[in-house]
């Protein structure tokens, strides 16, 4: 969620195995936030599950970040789609909310996908939000038409419809490393 610059030096870092379980939570609370949205019906019955977050982790592709007050404000979930640097996930707890967490984590992520070699970054999102396309356009992020799709976004987008989402809201959209 866009927002001013957390209230302490907060650094992402890969969650503990122990941290794990406490992600559906986070993601679980920041999907209320859609309450009454088009889409809050598959945020509401669809979530991440503890072995995609494992695998997340082995491929050094998870990350947290730690409010002030302690405690996992919020965590990016990377993969690789049409070989760029795929943001499968990302939420942050609506208690931590507009405190700065989602752009570090974020920015973070992209800085250690430009290290390992992805040449853009690339994610699906809801186009009406203000904390989904408005934020990553802040962050350089630019609407990817159809036309430029590979398979595999092509593939996650009839996942996604066939999750039910609202596609006439959902978008892609990339920025180059």
């Amino acid at each position: 969620m866009a927002g001013s610059a957390p209230s302490r030096k907060a650094e992402p870092r890969p969650p503990r195995v122990d941290e794990l379980s406490a992600l559906p939570r986070i993601e679980q609370r920041a999907g209320e936030l859609l309450r009454g949205h088009e889409a809050y019906p598959v945020f509401a019955g669809h979530g991440l599950d503890l072995p995609t977050l494992q695998a997340g982790l082995r491929r050094g592709l998870l990350w947290i970040i730690e409010g002030a007050a302690g405690g996992i404000a919020g965590y990016l979930l990377g993969g690789t789609l049409d070989g760029d640097f795929h943001v499968l996930q990302m939420d942050v707890d609506p208690n931590h909310a507009r405190r700065g967490y989602g752009r570090a984590l974020l920015q973070h992520a992209l800085a250690e996908a430009k290290v390992l070699g992805y040449p853009a970054a690339v994610l699906t999102t809801l186009s009406d939000v203000p904390w989904n396309a408005a934020f990553y356009a802040s962050e350089g992020f630019t609407l990817l038409p159809e036309p430029e799709w590979g398979a595999g976004l092509r593939g996650v987008m009839a996942e996604e419809a066939a999750l039910g989402f609202p596609m006439h809201l959902r978008v892609a959209m990339r920025r180059v490393l």
